[in-house]
């Protein structure tokens, strides 16, 4: 199937809302990661969402370019023409983006889409994040709101942060507190400055305690509590049940249990980075050892071209991530729910 269109896109996040499970968005580097993200989702009978971060799209344009918008195209249309291979549905979105790297970012990707639709095509992208996390919350909304007029225009969806994840990606780090807890007032003011879909489709990672990377046990204190809390209050105001759509950022190394209550109350995306390079990166590293004599060439030798070939080891990497993503679809609910 071809990626996702507007319309299936907008159907995956209601069937995953209404259903109670929530779709593994995967972020990708290369297209050896795309293709284990697709992989993953299609051994699992998924749909799901593949995405790109400001580093992972530098990356991806190359060492002699790290442009951003440039990685970022050619991954997205990369994915375009592999995906149309797989029996799942695939969406493509931008990770987080802060605000020094809207104006290189973001922007310029959503003007990408907008010729593109103007031109009769579907968006290049299905959705994009603006992470405003680092600003107040007044200006963060005000960013949102001129961002959700441009990704409505373009049938896409916009994601937002309200709150603030631990951590560190991409260079952007913050420290574990009570800054990590959004409150009912943050989300009353995101359903007053942004409507509940009247001005466009967005979904929203409201913070329960989350972290970037992995933390021993007891480190991370998840609430998923929160988000009852804050979904209870938006919806006696509006009267809409569970009104926010909700995104789970720095799901790696959370327990089944939490991610279960988080899906319950309405987290219908949760983001899976850090296992997954992991899970990549784990077997390569048991090739080299075990191949040591192989891929080098040592003693005068000329080593295993079989041994040392790229696509040898770069295999066993895709299949091993491809077998993590099949588990956090497990852990999400999402196997075998492909319409």
């Amino acid at each position: 199937m071809p990626i996702a269109t507007p319309e299936v896109y907008a159907e995956m996040i209601d069937r995953a809302k209404s259903q109670g499970f929530a779709y593994p968005a995967i972020n990708v580097t290369s297209s050896q990661t795309l293709n284990a993200a697709l992989k993953g989702f299609a051994d699992a009978g998924s749909d799901g969402i593949i995405q790109v971060s400001t580093g992972g799209a530098e990356y991806a344009s190359g060492q002699a370019v790290k442009n951003m918008v440039t990685g970022a195209v050619a991954l997205a249309e990369f994915a375009h023409v592999v995906a149309a291979k797989y029996p799942v549905n695939i969406a493509i979105h931008t990770d987080h983006c802060p605000k020094d790297k809207l104006d290189t970012y973001v922007r310029p990707l959503l003007e990408v889409s907008a010729e593109r639709v103007k031109a009769g095509q579907n968006p290049l992208f299905q959705s994009h994040m603006w992470d405003g996390s680092a600003v107040p919350l007044a200006e963060n909304l005000a960013i949102a709101e001129e961002l959700l007029a441009k990704t409505s225009a373009n049938k896409q969806i916009l994601e937002i942060e309200v709150g603030v994840v631990g951590g560190e990606e991409d260079g952007v780090a913050n420290e574990i507190n009570e800054k990590l807890y959004s409150t009912i007032e943050d989300g009353l003011a995101t359903a007053a400055a942004l409507g509940l879909g009247e001005k466009g489709r967005y979904i929203t990672a409201l913070t329960f305690g989350n972290v970037h990377g992995v933390y021993k046990p007891g480190a991370v204190k998840l609430r998923p509590a929160v988000l009852k809390e804050i979904q209870d209050a938006v919806a006696a105001k509006y009267g809409h049940e569970r009104p926010f759509d909700l995104v789970f950022h720095g799901g790696s190394g959370s327990s089944a249990e939490e991610i279960a209550e988080a899906v319950s109350y309405g987290v219908i995306k949760m983001n899976v980075d850090t296992d997954t390079q992991y899970a990549f990166t784990r077997p390569v590293a048991g090739w080299m050892l075990a191949n040591y004599d192989g891929v080098l060439k040592i003693d005068g030798e000329v080593g295993n071209k079989k041994k040392y070939d790229p696509r040898a080891w770069g295999k066993e990497a895709e299949g091993n991530m491809a077998a993590r993503i099949v588990e956090a679809c497990q852990n999400l609910g999402s196997v075998g729910t492909h319409a």
